[in-house]
C-alpha cells in the first residue's frame, strides 16, 4: 500500500483512528472493570504486572521489569504493594539466595484468570469470522506494528 493514491490515505486514516481509539478503550475498559469487581484494590499497572507474573512458571524482577518496560525499582515498588493486598508471594531460590523468585498466591492467580478471559474474548471477537489467511496477513500487521514500536522505545 503506497501513500499516493486518496483511498489510501483515507484507509490510512481509518486505521490509525482504529488502533487510537481501541488502546484508549482498553485502558478505560480494564480500568472500569477493575473498580467495579471485588479487585478494585488494583491499578491497571498493577493488573498488568500480575500478568507478567501469571504468564511466567519462575518469576524475577529483572524479568518482569523487562516485559514491562519499566525499571528493576518500580517493579519492586509495584510487588511491595501487591505482596501487601495479598496478589503475589517472594521466595528466595534455593539454588542461590541472591535470586528471589516471585509468584502468585490464590488470589493473585484467580484476577489472572480473569484478566486472561478478557483477553481471550477480546482475541476471539477480533477475530471473528475472519479465514485463516486473513487471521495469518493480520498476525503479520500486528507483528510489524510490534517491531515499529520496539524500535521507537529504543530510539
Amino acid at each position: 500500500m503506497t501513500e499516493n493514491s486518496t483511498g489510501n490515505l483515507i484507509e490510512y486514516d481509518r486505521i490509525n483512528n482504529y488502533l487510537t481509539d481501541i488502546f484508549n478503550r482498553v485502558l478505560i475498559i480494564e480500568e472500569d472493570a477493575l473498580k467495579n469487581s471485588k479487585f478494585s484494590n488494583l491499578t491497571v499497572k498493577e493488573m498488568n504486572t500480575i500478568d507478567v507474573i501469571g504468564s511466567k512458571t519462575i518469576a524475577i524482577a529483572s524479568e518482569i521489569a523487562e516485559k514491562l518496560m519499566v525499571t528493576i525499582s518500580t517493579v519492586t515498588t509495584a510487588i511491595n504493594n501487591l505482596e501487601r493486598k495479598g496478589y503475589v508471594v517472594r521466595e528466595r531460590s534455593a539454588q542461590d539466595r541472591r535470586v528471589v523468585h516471585i509468584s502468585l498466591t490464590r488470589q493473585g492467580q484467580l484476577v489472572y484468570r480473569i484478566h486472561r478471559k478478557f483477553h481471550k474474548a477480546m482475541v476471539n471477537r477480533f477475530v471473528q469470522g475472519i479465514s485463516d489467511e486473513d487471521t495469518k496477513i493480520l498476525s503479520v500487521a500486528l507483528k510489524n506494528l510490534h517491531e515499529f514500536l520496539e524500535e521507537q522505545r529504543k530510539k
